[in-house]
């Protein structure tokens, strides 16, 4: 199932030029990743528009420094040991993967050395395949299936952070793609 440019600016009207940079590599990587019918595509692309701002950023705005130590450093497999990790690791792509642990697993899953170079998760198209990737290991098409927001919202951020503004991209993107 494609989406058009014209789908794209109704669910995200500040995207601006980016929707074009974005749309061939959405359309692309949605497809691989069986973001492939309706409500999966609604669903993923209403949980982009809010993790990156209308696809505005693909990097993590704050410093990451909060992922150095303690639990959630542990949680997201970073090591104190080695100073840095979170900011090394911190949020990249369209949906935001964070943590030493998450760029290993796609740099295993992928062979594209992302623990070796995070900031190629900034690039558009490693932005979306992340995103795409991300969202299917996750298992989050079988939950876009049943219309599960709230469940997905928790999945990606942990808890309800952004749920209102998930639930209005979410009714953009069920206008716009019948």
């Amino acid at each position: 199932m494609e989406i058009t440019k014209e789908q794209l600016k109704v669910i995200m009207p500040n995207a601006g030029a980016r929707a074009d940079v974005f749309l061939p590599y959405l359309n692309r990587y949605m497809e691989r990743f069986g973001i492939d019918n309706r409500m999966r595509v609604c669903h993923f692309l209403a949980q982009i528009a809010h993790e990156s701002g209308e696809l505005r950023y693909t990097r993590e705005i704050g410093s990451g420094a909060e992922y150095d130590t303690g639990k959630k450093a542990r949680m997201l497999g970073n090591t104190p040991e080695k100073d840095g990790d979170g900011q090394r690791y911190k949020g990249r792509g369209l949906i935001q993967i964070t943590g030493r642990a998450n760029y290993h697993q796609i740099s295993k899953a992928t062979g594209i050395d992302f623990e070796g170079h995070p900031e190629w998760l900034e690039l558009p198209q490693w932005a979306t395949m992340s995103a795409c990737w991300w969202w299917k290991a996750r298992g989050l098409n079988e939950m876009a299936d049943k219309d599960m927001l709230t469940a997905i919202t928790k999945r990606i951020n942990g808890g309800k952070n952004g749920l209102q503004d998930r639930l209005m991209y979410l009714g953009r993107a069920k206008r716009a793609i019948k």
